[in-house]
C-alpha cells in the first residue's frame, strides 16, 4: 500500500495513500507518477515531492497495468476486464474499452 522512491540507492521518500497493495507504476508525462492498486484506484503522484495530486476512480477491481502515451494520456488495466482511457491533463476519463474476457 506504500510507494518507497529511491535515488542513486539512497531511499529518498515514501508515498502513502493507497488502501490496498501496488500492483503498476507509470511515469508520465509533466512531471507525474501513476500507481495503480488492489483498491481499485490509481493514484497521481508529483514526481518532484511525492504530493498526491489526484485519485482516478472507475475500474471496480484491482488494477494491474498503466502505461503512459507520450501525449500524456493514461491507460490502464484491471481484473474488472476493461481498459480506461484517462486525459492525462486532469485525469478526466475519455473511454472505457470492453471486451477482453480476462483481467488486463
Amino acid at each position: 500500500s506504500t510507494i518507497r522512491v529511491w535515488s542513486s540507492g539512497d531511499h529518498v521518500r515514501t508515498l502513502i495513500g493507497h488502501t490496498r497493495d501496488v500492483n503498476a507504476l507509470s511515469i508520465g508525462t509533466q512531471g507525474k507518477l501513476y500507481s495503480g492498486s488492489r483498491d481499485t484506484t490509481i493514484r497521481v503522484w508529483s514526481t518532484a515531492d511525492g504530493t498526491h495530486l489526484s485519485t482516478l476512480e472507475g475500474h471496480t477491481n484491482l488494477v494491474l497495468s498503466l502505461a503512459v502515451g507520450l501525449d500524456g494520456t493514461v491507460y490502464s488495466g484491471s481484473w474488472d476486464n476493461t481498459v480506461r482511457v484517462w486525459a492525462g491533463d486532469d485525469g478526466r476519463p475519455l473511454r472505457t474499452l470492453q471486451g477482453h474476457t480476462d483481467a488486463v
